[in-house]
C-alpha cells in the first residue's frame, strides 16, 4: 500500500501516526478489543483538543465510548470527571462499568440513597444530585475537569428536564462538557446553544447503526418484511412498503365487522362464519406464547416484548409459564437459580412470598422474565444480569426499560403502536418507535437486529412505515423558573445577573429562533402593505380613512343583525316553553312544516304532565304528531319565530306513539278539529338598523366624504379590504412575538414578586426564610418551606412526619375519582389537612401573580394517597401487612419510600439547628430505610 504512495503521502502519513502517537486516544483505543466507529474517533480528538462535544447517535451505537474518554482523560490529567445519568438504575450500571476497568478506588458513586466514595477522581451521579452541589458551591467540585451527560436529551422531560439545563448553565467555565444525545433531528440548533453557554462545542452527529435493523410485522403465521428493496431508473435502490403487507390490510379491512351477511340480508349460521374465517382470515394478532415460540424458532431469541402495561407484562409471563414454554437447559436453570440466591441473599424469608419470590424465579429458571418500574430494584437488576448473560431469553418490558438500560436483545417486538400517556390512549411517536426499537441488535454479537411489530386489525402499513422511516425526533426544552431555583440564583448572583442568566436557557434559546422566522413573516407582510396603500390611494381624499368608516358601518350593521337574530330565537324559546300537550300548532318552517299536535313539550329537564323532559342545551324540542301522522321530536331550528297554540285537543290514554292505528286516528282527529285554521302570518318588525343612531351618522359621514363620489371607488374598496386583512394578520403576528420574546424572565418576574410578598427575598438578599427554600427540592418545594415556617410538623412523631413527608413527593397513578384515601389518625391527621389548607392560599397568590401550574410553574396539590403506607412502615410494621393493605407494588412501594426518604433528608438539613423536627426527621428516615427499602442496589 505505502508504495503507491508519493514520497510527499508517506511523510504525511509517518507525521499522522507520530502525532497519533503522542495522544491520549491511541492508549485508550488500546483499551478495547474493537477498533473505534469514526465519529467516536472524530468525538474524542475534538475533547482532547480542548473543546465540548455534542454527540447525536442512535441507541446501541456506542456513544458512551466518548464519555469514557472523558473519565480517562480527567485521570491522565489529574482532575475530576462528574458523569451523570437520568436515573439510578443508569448510575449503578456505569458505575459497575468504571469500577471494572479503573478499580473501586477511582471510581465513586452518588445518588439519592446511595453515596459510595464520594470523594473519587470519578464519581457516577444523577443530574439531579450535580445540580444540587452547583447550588450548594460543594467542595467536591474543586478541579472538576469534565462533566459527561449521558442521555442529554432528557431536558425534553416535563417534569424533570430543567435540571439539565440549569447544571448546562452553571458549571464552572473551566469545566469541559460532554453531552450525549440519542438522535434528534435539531442536534445542530442545541449544539448552537451549548456554543453560547458553553463555548466552543463541537456537534458530531452518527445516524449509522453499527447492527442493520431488520423490520418486520407478524401477522398469523407468517412473517412479513415491512420494506422491500426496489430499484430504481438509475439503478440506485429504494425502499418501499412491501405490496404484500398492503393487500393484506386493504383485504382484512374490507371484511363485514359483524356476523350479517350484507349481500343475503341474513345472520350467518356458526359453520358458515367458521368457514369464511378459514378461507379470508389466514391473518391473526399472534398471542404472546406463539411470539416466543416463532422467534425462537427463527433464533431470534433473545427478545424483549414492549407492552405498555405492568399488569401486561406479569400476566405475559404467566400465560407462557402455564403454556410450558422453557427457553433454558439444566445448566442453565442451575446458573440462573445460583445468581438469583446470591443475588436475593440479604432479603429475610418471610419477605420473599410477599413479593412474588418463587413465581418470579420459576419464570427466570425457564428464561422468561417481566421489567417494569413495579418490581423490586433488586429483582429487575437481577433480570438484567441474566438477560445480558443469554440466562432470560424472553423478556416482557414496559417502555421504561428503553430509557438508557443496556440491555441489546436480538429482538425487540411491540404488540400495539398504542400507549396511555398519562390522560389518553395516544398512538406513539416516530421517536419513541425509534427509541424502543434501538434496542434490537447486540454489538459484537448480532449480524443484524430485529423489530417485530404484530399484526393488529386496522392497521396501516403505510403508517407504520412512516414510523420506522422517521429516525428522529425534535429535543424541545422543558425548562420552567421554581421557586427553589430563584432563591439560588438571586443568593449567587442577584436579581438582574440572575434574570439574565435564564435568559441563556435552551428554553429561551428556542423561542428566540422561532421568532426569527415570524419576524421574517412580519417584514413581507409590512411590504406588501406598502403595496396595497399605494394601490388604494384615491386623488379625492384619505381613502383609508373612507375604508375606515365603510368597515364600522358593515360592523355595526353586523352586530345588530347578530342581536335581532338572538332576540328572535329567544323569543320562540319562550314559546315553546309555553306549549302544553294537546296544543295544535303549525309548524312554521323545515321538513315536518304544517299542522301537528304537542305530544311532550319537550322541557330541558323535569316531567311534563307525566312526560320525561330531556336535557338540551338549544331549549325545548317539543314531540309532536303531524297531520301526515308522523311522530317527530323537533329543535329550535324548526321555530324561527314564535309559535302559538291555535287550539287544543284531548290525548286519549290509550295514545300509543309506535302503534300505527293510533297515528292514523289521532291525526284524523287533528284535521278534523283543526283543518281549516289558517295560522297568522308571522309579521316581522322593524328592522333595529333603521332606528340606529350610529348607523344613520356613518351613513352620512360616508356620504359626505370625497372618496365617495370616486368613480373607482370599488377599485380602491377592495386593495383597502386587502389592506386591513393584512395589516389585522400582521398585527397577530407581532402579539406572537411580544408573547415569546423573554418569556422566562418574564416568569422569573412573577415568581420572584410572589417569593417577596412571602418574605423569602428582600431586594437583592436573601432571608432566612427563602435560605431554608434554597434547601427544599422537589414540585412542592414551597409549600414545604412553608410548612416548617409554620410549625406545623413541630410537634410530630417520626412516623407521623414520614405520612406528611409522602404528600409532598407521592402522584397517584390512577384517576381523580379514586376513593379518599385511608389517613393515619391524630396529630398526622391534623398536619396533612393544615399543609392542605396552606397549599390552598398559595394556589390563589400564585393565581393572583398569574403563575401557572399548566406551563410547569406553580405547586400541585399535595397527594395523602401513601401517607397511610408510609406511617405504617415508619412504625415498624411488616412488608407483608403494609402492602396488603394499600395494594401496591413492591416496585412502587419501595421508589415512593425512598422519594420520602429524600423529601425527609431535606427536611432534616433544612429545619433550625437543635429543633424537634430535625431530629425526628432523622429518626423517620431511620425508621423507612429497613427491610426491602434498605436492600443496596449496588451490585
Amino acid at each position: 500500500m505505502t508504495d503507491d504512495m508519493s514520497p510527499a503521502e508517506r511523510y504525511a502519513a509517518a507525521r499522522s501516526r507520530a502525532a497519533e502517537q503522542a495522544t491520549a486516544l491511541l492508549p485508550f483505543r488500546a483499551m478495547y478489543d474493537f477498533d473505534l466507529d469514526p465519529f467516536q474517533i472524530d468525538a474524542c480528538r475534538a475533547l482532547e483538543a480542548g473543546k465540548g462535544v455534542l454527540v447525536a447517535a442512535p441507541t446501541g451505537s456506542g456513544k458512551t465510548i466518548v464519555g469514557e474518554f472523558a473519565v480517562h482523560l480527567a485521570l491522565a490529567q489529574g482532575r475530576k470527571c462528574f458523569y451523570t445519568t437520568p436515573i439510578k438504575a443508569l448510575s449503578n450500571q456505569k458505575y459497575n462499568d468504571l469500577v471494572k476497568r479503573y478499580g473501586a478506588a477511582k471510581v465513586g458513586l452518588l445518588t439519592g440513597d446511595n453515596s459510595v466514595n464520594s470523594e473519587a477522581p470519578v464519581i457516577v451521579m444523577t443530574t439531579e444530585v450535580l445540580r444540587n452541589m452547583l447550588y450548594a458551591g460543594s467542595q467536591s467540585l474543586t478541579g472538576l475537569g469534565y462533566v459527561v451527560m449521558d442521555e442529554v436529551h432528557y431536558l425534553s422531560d416535563r417534569f424533570r428536564g430543567a435540571v439539565w439545563e440549569e447544571v448546562i448553565i452553571h458549571l464552572p467555565e473551566s469545566v469541559t462538557l460532554v453531552s450525549l444525545s440519542a438522535t434528534v433531528s435539531n442536534a445542530e440548533e442545541f449544539g448552537d446553544w451549548l456554543d453560547t453557554v458553553r463555548g466552543d462545542t463541537e456537534v458530531i452527529v452518527s445516524e449509522h447503526r453499527p447492527v442493520p435493523l431488520w423490520q418486520h410485522v407478524l401477522a398469523g403465521r407468517r412473517m412479513y418484511d415491512l420494506f422491500e428493496e426496489k430499484s430504481g431508473r438509475d439503478g440506485a435502490g429504494r425502499r418501499e412498503v412491501n405490496p404484500d403487507l398492503v393487500r393484506l390490510a386493504r383485504m382484512e379491512n374490507s371484511r363485514p365487522t359483524g356476523p350479517r351477511d350484507r349481500r343475503r340480508g341474513r345472520v350467518l349460521r356458526e359453520a358458515d362464519r367458521e368457514r369464511e374465517r378459514r378461507q379470508r382470515s389466514r391473518i391473526w394478532t399472534p398471542s404472546r406464547v406463539e411470539v416466543i415460540d416463532r422467534l425462537d424458532a427463527e433464533g431470534l431469541l433473545p427478545a424483549i416484548t414492549f407492552i405498555f402495561s405492568r399488569a401486561g407484562c406479569e400476566a405475559a409471563v404467566q400465560q407462557c409459564l402455564a403454556a410450558g414454554l422453557r427457553l433454558n437447559d439444566e445448566p442453565a436453570r442451575r446458573r440462573v437459580r445460583e445468581i438469583v440466591e446470591r443475588r436475593t441473599a440479604t432479603i429475610p424469608d418471610e419477605d420473599l412470598h410477599v413479593l412474588g419470590y418463587f413465581e418470579w424465579l420459576e419464570g427466570l429458571e425457564r428464561g422468561i422474565a417481566a421489567h417494569h418500574a413495579g418490581m423490586l430494584p433488586t429483582f429487575k437488576e437481577v433480570v438484567e444480569e441474566l438477560f445480558v448473560q443469554g440466562l432470560v431469553k424472553a423478556v416482557f418490558a414496559t417502555e421504561t426499560l428503553a430509557l438508557g438500560i443496556n440491555m441489546p436483545a436480538r429482538s425487540v417486538v411491540l404488540e400495539k403502536l398504542v400507549k396511555w400517556n398519562g390522560q389518553q390512549h395516544a398512538d406513539i411517536t416516530p421517536g419513541e418507535y425509534t427509541q424502543l426499537t434501538g434496542r434490537a441488535g447486540r454489538r459484537g454479537i448480532d449480524v443484524e437486529g430485529h423489530a417485530v411489530v404484530l399484526w393488529q386489525r386496522a392497521m396501516d402499513p403505510e403508517a407504520l412505515a412512516g414510523l420506522a422511516g422517521t429516525r428522529t425526533y425534535p429535543l424541545r426544552s422543558s425548562f420552567k423558573p421554581s421557586y427553589n431555583m430563584a432563591v439560588n440564583l438571586v443568593s449567587q448572583f442577584g436579581r438582574h445577573r440572575s434574570r439574565e442568566l435564564l435568559e441563556t436557557s435552551f428554553a429561551q434559546f428556542q423561542a428566540d429562533r422561532s421568532v426569527v422566522g415570524i419576524s421574517r413573516q412580519v417584514q413581507k407582510n409590512e411590504e406588501g402593505l406598502e403595496g396595497y396603500r399605494a394601490s388604494m390611494t384615491c386623488h379625492l381624499g384619505d381613502f383609508e380613512e373612507y375604508a375606515r368608516l365603510r368597515r364600522d358601518l358593515k360592523e355595526r350593521e353586523t352586530e345588530l343583525a347578530k342581536q335581532g337574530a338572538a332576540q328572535r330565537r329567544v323569543a320562540a324559546a319562550a314559546a315553546l316553553e309555553k306549549l302544553r300537550p294537546g296544543d295544535v300548532i303549525h309548524v312554521p318552517t323545515g321538513k315536518y312544516a304544517g299542522l301537528a299536535l304537542v305530544l311532550d313539550p319537550g322541557l330541558p329537564a323535569g316531567r311534563s304532565n307525566g312526560h320525561r323532559g330531556f336535557d338540551h342545551h338549544d331549549g325545548p324540542r317539543p314531540l309532536v304528531l303531524t297531520a301526515e301522522r308522523q311522530v317527530k321530536r323537533l329543535a329550535s331550528i324548526d321555530f324561527p319565530v314564535p309559535v302559538e297554540a291555535l287550539d287544543r285537543m284531548r290525548i286519549p290514554k290509550s295514545f300509543n306513539a309506535r302503534s300505527p292505528h293510533s297515528r292514523r286516528d289521532l291525526a284524523s282527529a287533528l284535521r278534523t278539529r283543526a283543518g281549516h285554521i289558517t295560522p297568522e302570518r308571522h309579521r316581522r318588525g322593524r328592522a333595529p338598523a333603521a332606528d340606529d343612531a350610529e348607523i344613520a351618522r356613518l351613513r352620512t359621514e360616508i356620504r359626505a366624504h370625497p372618496c365617495h363620489g370616486c368613480s373607482d371607488r370599488e377599485d380602491h374598496a377592495r386593495w383597502a379590504e386587502r389592506y386591513h386583512r393584512l395589516r389585522r394578520d400582521t398585527r397577530q403576528l407581532e402579539r406572537r412575538i411580544e408573547g415569546r420574546t423573554n418569556t422566562i424572565a418574564r416568569t422569573f418576574d412573577r415568581v420572584y414578586a410572589l417569593l417577596s410578598d412571602l418574605g423569602y427575598l428582600r431586594g437583592d438578599e436573601v432571608t432566612e426564610d427563602g435560605r431554608r427554600l434554597a434547601r427544599l427540592y422537589g414540585e412542592l418545594d414551597l409549600l414545604a418551606s412553608e410548612c416548617l415556617r409554620a410549625g406545623v410538623w413541630n410537634d410530630l412523631k417520626p412516623a407521623e412526619l414520614a405520612a406528611c413527608a409522602s404528600a409532598l413527593v407521592y402522584e397517584a397513578r390512577s384517576a381523580d375519582d379514586a376513593l379518599p384515601p385511608k389517613l393515619p389518625t391524630g396529630a398526622a391527621q391534623q398536619a396533612l389537612g393544615e399543609m392542605v389548607r396552606i397549599w390552598g392560599r398559595l394556589d390563589a397568590l400564585e393565581e393572583e401573580h398569574r403563575i401557572n401550574q399548566t406551563e410547569g410553574v406553580g405547586q400541585r396539590e399535595p397527594d395523602l394517597g401513601f401517607a397511610w403506607s408510609a406511617h405504617r412502615w415508619a412504625s415498624g410494621h411488616g412488608l407483608d401487612e403494609v402492602l396488603r393493605e394499600v395494594e401496591m407494588p413492591a416496585g412502587d412501594f419501595v421508589r415512593w419510600c425512598k422519594q420520602v426518604i429524600d423529601v425527609l433528608g431535606q427536611i432534616a438539613e433544612a429545619a433550625p439547628d437543635g429543633t424537634p423536627i430535625r431530629r425526628n426527621a432523622r429518626r423517620a428516615v431511620d425508621g423507612m430505610l429497613r427491610g426491602v427499602v434498605a436492600y443496596s442496589s449496588v451490585g
